[in-house]
């Protein structure tokens, strides 16, 4: 399952080996409030099809009723605005005040696409200059952390798996977690050193690696970009990578298990000098409570979670497992028990 963003590429890569004339629309800066973020892509072809999104849809109509009416001209990138005036921001459906900028930048052999392509598929991240007299473009490796910046001379965009993703464990809840996982933009790697476990277990774009879970996390050096979750219901497996997990820089750390599997797991952990500082990121049970019941209700529950704690969103406004049980009465842990 692809991102919008790489599907966008790939889309636009069918296109020029087509010999269609096509355009490139990147969000560069936006003001106030904005239905897409800083460097969401759309892809017009000339033929007036569109792949992706730059708003809530009357840009998009707009940026296609002009190809519509004069095809695509445009030699050269360009940048420009939408919603500068509260009458535009009404009738582009920005909210009150909103503004949107945008670099329109049309495409062809010599864009890089394709090669662009060919090392995301290797997992690469990539920084794609434009330079907006000339159009050229230049492709270069990108360390984590750099984002979309924007000049008088220059576009420079950052695609690639942003965000990586630790699964212990090739359960069946895996299989949903790793499949949203990927649309959102996750490098999803699951371990799981049991063969039986391991065979016919596939997901597009998912890398499964046969080691033990501990040395996985080791090997991979996880940064504050990485997030880890422990599915298996094994402690000889789960524990092995919380262990090391929590005494990383990743973002997210999380356990499947009901509240009292979890409370004898921190007790366990405790016993491999993982302090009570570090024991504290470990979310678990995990999830937000959402009331799931199923593989793939628990699976939006976590990567719920997740998202939050990756936006930043406090802890105080999530509702969690044992909040929910506190304040609703009901054994909430149920929902994230479910085997994986």
């Amino acid at each position: 399952m692809d991102s919008i963003d790489l599907e966008v590429l790939k889309t636009a890569a069918g296109w020029i080996a087509a010999g269609l004339r096509c355009q490139l629309v990147t969000v560069v800066k936006t003001w106030g409030s904005s239905p897409r973020p800083i460097g969401a892509l759309l892809a017009i072809c000339e033929t007036g099809q569109v792949v992706g999104s730059v708003s809530g849809g009357c840009i998009e109509d707009d940026l296609i009723a002009e190809v519509r009416r004069v095809g695509i001209t445009r030699t050269l990138p360009e940048v420009v605005s939408y919603g500068i005036s509260a009458d535009e921001a009404h009738r582009f459906g920005l909210p009150c005040g909103g503004t949107i900028e945008l670099a329109i930048e049309p495409l062809g052999v010599a864009s890089g696409v394709a090669e662009l392509l060919e090392r995301l598929d290797r997992h690469e991240l990539v920084a794609r200059r434009l330079d907006l007299h000339s159009g050229a473009v230049t492709l270069s490796p990108c360390p984590p952390g750099v984002v979309l910046q924007l000049d008088e001379a220059a576009l420079t965009s950052v695609h690639g798996p942003r965000w990586r993703l630790f699964i212990i464990g090739a359960g069946q809840l895996s299989r949903f977690v790793a499949q949203v996982a990927t649309a959102m933009d996750y490098h999803v790697t699951v371990c799981d050193p049991r063969e039986e476990y391991r065979v016919g277990w596939q997901v597009a774009g998912v890398r499964v690696v046969h080691m033990m879970p501990d040395d996985l996390v080791l090997e991979s050096s996880l940064d504050h970009r990485s997030a880890v979750l422990a599915l298996t219901h094994d402690p000889k497996l789960d524990d092995l990578a919380l262990m090391e997990a929590l005494k990383s820089d990743a973002f997210y750390v999380g356990a499947i298990g009901s509240r009292a599997n979890n409370a004898s797991r921190r007790e366990r952990l405790k016993l491999f000098d993982v302090s009570d500082a570090q024991l504290a990121r470990l979310h678990g049970p995990v999830g937000l409570y959402i009331g799931s019941k199923t593989p793939a209700e628990i699976a939006i529950s976590i990567l719920a979670e997740m998202t939050a704690v990756k936006n930043g969103v406090p802890a105080s406004q999530q509702l969690n497992h044992a909040a929910a049980l506190n304040q609703a009465g009901a054994d909430a842990s149920s929902a994230a028990c479910v085997r994986a």
